[in-house]
């Protein structure tokens, strides 16, 4: 993401406030990837010990269950409404996507959640998440990767990206991609 030193936001009356991540939580999505952000942004401090990032998972419903590919189901205690205040929007993979994953399209639910999210907010995906920004048309134009098992299958259903197969992560600046689920622990680190 963004050195340390340039992480904290400040509102109009200067006053410091951490960089805000929300990440987008999706029916079967894997705990794992689900918690790497979690993990890697919830804890650093500055030197007088304010967390330099907020970290919030949203639902494209309203705050209730997300299931996952495990046989838990997670309760998520916000709406879309979070993605309109996010600096950084992280799509961990799902294995539920249908109509993203099958045809490249997203849902009427997942366009109006994704549809709040202000210009100019950094996105990321980890894994296949990355199926989520490229319907979206984020990608298009632009260098990306995801798991490699999927990477040609990507490639085929969205031409107009640069799908790159052989490397953790691409950061194409203001939009992160990560190849398979430990890779988004380097793309979130970086």
């Amino acid at each position: 993401m963004e050195p340390a030193d340039r992480i904290p936001s400040t509102s109009d009356a200067g006053a410091f406030r951490p960089h805000r991540v929300v990440v987008l939580a999706l029916d079967g999505l894997l705990p794992f990837e689900l918690g790497i952000p979690h993990r890697i942004f919830g804890r650093p401090r500055d030197a007088g010990g304010r967390p330099l990032y907020e970290v919030v998972t949203c639902s494209v419903r309203p705050p209730g269950p997300v299931e996952t590919d495990a046989d838990f189901t997670l309760h998520v205690a916000h709406g879309p409404e979070a993605l309109a205040t996010a600096d950084t929007v992280i799509v961990p993979a799902s294995y539920e996507l249908g109509p993203v994953f099958d045809r490249g399209e997203l849902t009427p639910e997942l366009a109006a959640a994704l549809a709040l999210v202000r210009p100019g907010t950094r996105l990321a995906s980890i894994c296949t998440g990355v199926y989520v920004l490229a319907a979206a048309g984020h990608l298009d134009g632009r260098p990306a990767t995801t798991h490699w098992a999927d990477a040609a299958r990507f490639q085929r259903l969205f031409p107009r990206i640069e799908v790159d197969p052989d490397v953790l992560f691409i950061d194409d600046g203001d939009i992160l991609t990560s190849a398979g689920v430990a890779a988004g622990i380097d793309l979130c680190l970086h």
